[in-house]
């Protein structure tokens, strides 16, 4: 495969990456814009994957896989390293075996989000160091970079994509002769390691102190941090797609560009900022970059500049410099202005599909006039026209938990008019916690499960209650019955129905 070019997208090309360095695990859960990572990585030879039931579990797994010697890949998106935000803090003291990365994928402008999370600040809170790729051809070449710096420095690594860099494609030279997986050795009994009682646990955050500091000082001489220089009237420091971005935007500026966007490579931003009349960041989402930069005391522009909110483009950009009065961005857009078109674009909002079951579901919720707690999955489109029959919607896995709050407060009028709706993969991935809570304190609710016997808003994966695993292969699925007995639930209160036969 020497010197062949492929067009992948950043997703294909992490999966690609991690083949390449010898990863023989892959774990995750499925959200976009980070779920085909793990669809693609399970077509490579050799390499176990699995749907894990959240990311929290995923972790769990990679972790393991990790202290017993396997590299190993993790993926998610934003919202999800919120759920495995418990067991990533302690890794971070534990350390690693094989190399391990986490892929985590951002979502600016909420293309299928319930908010706009910058994963960055994880990278920080958790003592990190986290990686940014520009391109599909960094996205394959920054994750073997992240299992080499995993190994090296004793430490899990965060590879930070956002929707553009997940989605887009762009040129990928695969390397000619991937590095073969050998044998994991097993796991090594070491109590001081690995068994984070606040006695270990003290030891090893004074090592994640020192992994820290050395990482800062590899941060300034690492190649993917890298300088361009041209105009030294302005200097940008920016990373990722943005970088892209300011390239087609401002393409006479001085540029900095970060690989490794945790921990900062400071001394170089110093000496960058020393050779610039004004030195500007240009980052998606929160002023992470120019936060810390200022901390040091260096002064930059950013925000003032820039929205916080929603995606860039390199018009948002040109526009922005130019208002500014900068002449870099008046001589812009070497390739000619943007296609653009005066013809309208007829709106073509979400909406369930034709046939689906879960319509009849919300049709007769709108009819009953009851109040709905919602969840995180494409049944979440119940909330728009013709159905505007849902209430609430916060995170996923919290409708269950969130309709025993409403009913608990509520009015004794309004007690029994309360029913969470949740999806079959949301209820395995942290609903079944909320019943058991439900169970456990006598609550008394009606808690409906959309079963469509797949995770559908991400692409159609299976889940615990489909019957199948991530290569189609048949496993057990969990019987409703049977749970809700389990966790105290009488058998005639778990009702099996079909939505298509609303009389019955």
């Amino acid at each position: 495969m020497a010197d062949k070019r492929i067009i992948l997208s950043g997703n294909e090309a992490i999966a690609r990456g991690a083949f390449e360095a010898g990863v023989t695990v892959g774990a995750g859960y499925p959200g976009t814009p980070s779920t085909e990572i793990l669809e693609n990585l399970t077509n490579y030879p050799g390499v176990y994957t699995e749907w894990s039931v959240n990311e929290k579990t995923a972790l769990e797994v990679g972790i393991g896989a990790s202290l017993a010697g396997a590299r190993t890949l993790v993926t998610m998106k934003h919202v999800g390293l919120n759920v495995a935000a418990d067991p990533l803090f302690t890794a971070s003291y534990i350390g690693v075996k094989g190399g391990l990365v986490i892929a985590v994928a951002d979502d600016p402008d909420m293309h299928s989000s319930q908010n706009e999370q910058d994963s960055r600040h994880y990278a920080r809170a958790a003592k990190l160091p986290m990686l940014e790729p520009s391109d599909s051809d960094e996205a394959r070449l920054f994750t073997r970079l992240g299992l080499e710096l995993s190994e090296r420095f004793d430490t899990p690594v965060l590879l930070r994509s956002t929707t553009r860099i997940s989605h887009s494609r762009t040129v990928v030279v695969p390397a000619p002769d991937p590095v073969p997986p050998g044998p994991a050795e097993g796991f090594t009994r070491n109590l001081k390691k690995y068994v984070m009682i606040p006695a270990y646990a003290r030891g090893r955050h004074r090592i994640v102190e020192t992994r820290m500091a050395e990482l800062a000082t590899h941060a300034d001489k690492i190649e993917i941090n890298r300088l361009e220089m041209n105009d030294p009237a302005v200097g940008i420091i920016t990373s990722g797609v943005a970088y892209t971005y300011v390239r087609e935007a401002l393409p006479h500026a001085s540029v900095l560009k970060l690989g490794l966007v945790w921990p900062l490579p400071l001394k170089l931003i110093a000496d960058f900022a020393a050779r610039v009349k004004t030195l500007y960041v240009v980052e998606e989402l929160d002023p992470f970059f120019e936060t810390e930069i200022k901390a040091a005391g260096i002064a930059v522009i950013g925000k003032a500049l820039l929205p916080v909110t929603g995606e860039y483009s390199p018009t948002l950009i040109r526009r922005a410099f130019t208002a500014a009065g900068l002449p870099q961005a008046d001589a812009a857009a070497p390739h000619g202005a943007p296609l653009s078109s005066s013809l309208p674009l007829p709106p073509r909002p979400p909406a369930l599909c034709p046939g689906c079951p879960h319509r009849t579901v919300f049709k007769i919720l709108g009819k009953l006039g009851v109040t709905v707690s919602g969840d995180i999955g494409c049944y979440t489109l119940g909330v728009l026209p013709p159905f505007q029959a849902m209430d609430t919607c916060v995170e996923m896995g919290g409708s269950i938990g969130l309709a025993q709050g409403i009913e608990i407060a509520s009015k004794e009028k309004s007690r029994g008019r309360i029913v969470a709706v949740i999806g079959d993969s949301t209820f395995a991935h942290s609903g079944i916690t909320g019943l058991v809570n439900a169970a456990y304190n006598k609550r008394k609710g009606l808690f409906i499960v959309l079963d469509n016997n797949t995770t559908a808003m991400t692409g159609m994966q299976p889940n615990p209650l489909s019957g199948e695993r991530i290569n189609l292969e048949e496993t057990v699925a969990v019987d409703y019955v049977k749970l809700g007995q389990a966790v105290g639930m009488d058998a005639e209160d778990v009702v099996v129905t079909d939505a298509y036969k609303p009389q019955d």
